[in-house]
């Protein structure tokens, strides 16, 4: 059965959530160079690859397709580099509010050569995103007296509070990921592969208009586990009657993606040891939620997480993160599972996080995880999904 994509969709409202704004995008822009003079600097260069883009997705509306800098001058016309010839005219077509240009066989000295024109090259100049050590010695070397600064902490702090408009296209990533859980529980039974498992995920939303950002999957016989956490890889293991598989999934819309984490077993029901982990991990996800609101901080969120461990069990995978246009802060593990500290962080209304408890056995043999993107507001948070939290019994 092909998902319903004309059926009523949760984004809608003021904002129809296709495109941000011209005054969403400028908004952007005056915020960023607010943050350019109070740092010191007469230029911000974001630097962006796939799925590493969300700086140059922020100002130009543009998901990079290879590699991209975006040079943002102080005062004057920003300029967005692109590194493959034939990329540029699709570029042309959807970045907003710059000027696109080839970035030749050398982007780095492309936009050194534009610093220059600009009358740059003795100034402070910030850089965001993750820059590749070759591209930042070659930016040195043809720039020997600019003073370069790594801004990608202070510009990622500046996107954690989240507008209405990029909310609305939070909701429509997370349509959108709610039409793969929708897939898998649908179709999802013994003899199918995991890679027959990616093509339902992807099949479910592209058609959407989605792009997959994550899908993270893992099967494991619940009698004899081997798995307590979604793989960055499918495999070609073939499901079977008493498997559990346990699913991570992010599809976005241009850059901004929902992502969703649940647990289905294969032909059978859980068993009493995956229905206690399972109900842990609800537990644990219910009990984080309910602190959450503006004002709450980390050491709350610490404290609730304290309860998986007194049941006995731990994490493997995070247990929140910040989310929507990167992998952002605040990213926590309990106290226990955690090398260092957790630097303290005080959340605010529109941040949106992913909460995520993976709860598994202290051996690694077994686990589930469940999960969501809320929105933090002042007195809780919204969930932006729709698909409920249940353990599905699939086949």
């Amino acid at each position: 059965m092909s998902p319903n994509h004309t059926a009523a969709r949760p984004w809608d409202g003021p904002h129809a959530g296709l495109r941000p704004s011209d005054d969403e995008l400028a908004r952007r822009r005056t915020a960023v160079r607010a943050l350019m003079e109070e740092e010191g600097v007469e230029a911000l260069l974001l630097y962006g690859s796939p799925g590493l883009d969300g700086e140059v997705n922020y100002l130009a509306d543009f998901n990079v397709t290879r590699e991209a800098v975006l040079v943002v001058p102080a005062t004057g016309e920003p300029a967005l580099y692109i590194e493959y010839f034939n990329h540029v005219p699709h570029a042309r077509r959807s970045a907003r509010g710059c000027e696109v240009r080839w970035g030749h066989e050398q982007i780095a000295e492309t936009v050194a050569d534009d610093l220059r024109r600009r009358g740059l090259a003795r100034t402070s100049v910030g850089f965001a995103g993750l820059l590749p050590v070759q591209r930042y010695h070659a930016l040195c070397e043809e720039l020997p007296s600019v003073n370069f600064r790594d801004l990608t902490p202070v510009l990622r702090r500046l996107r954690l509070v989240k507008s209405e408009e990029e909310i609305a296209l939070l909701r429509r990533g997370a349509w959108l990921t709610d039409l793969a859980m929708e897939a898998l529980a649908r179709e999802a039974r013994p003899g199918l592969t995991e890679y027959d498992l990616v093509a339902l995920i992807e099949a479910a939303y592209l058609g959407a208009g989605g792009q997959t950002t994550i899908h993270y999957l893992a099967t494991t016989p619940m009698e004899a586990p081997v798995r307590c956490v979604p793989a960055q890889q499918p495999s070609r293991r073939t499901l079977a009657p008493g498997d559990v598989l346990l699913t991570e999934i992010s599809a976005q819309y241009r850059g901004y993606p929902g992502q969703a984490l649940r647990p289905f077993t294969i032909g059978a029901g859980p068993t009493p040891r995956y229905q206690r982990m399972y109900d842990v991990a609800v537990e644990a996800f219910e009990r984080i939620a309910a602190i959450l609101k503006a004002g709450a901080t980390t050491d709350e969120v610490l404290d609730a997480a304290e309860y998986i461990h007194a049941e006995g069990f731990t994490i493997c995978d995070d247990l929140l993160h910040g989310y929507g246009g990167g992998y952002l802060p605040p990213i926590l593990r309990t106290r226990r599972t955690r090398a260092h500290p957790h630097p303290p962080f005080r959340f605010e209304a529109n941040m949106t996080v992913v909460i995520q408890p993976n709860v598994i056995t202290p051996d690694e043999q077994a686990g589930v995880q469940v999960g969501e993107l809320v929105r933090i507001t002042q007195g809780g948070v919204e969930r932006l999904h729709t698909y409920p939290m249940r353990f599905t019994r699939c086949g």
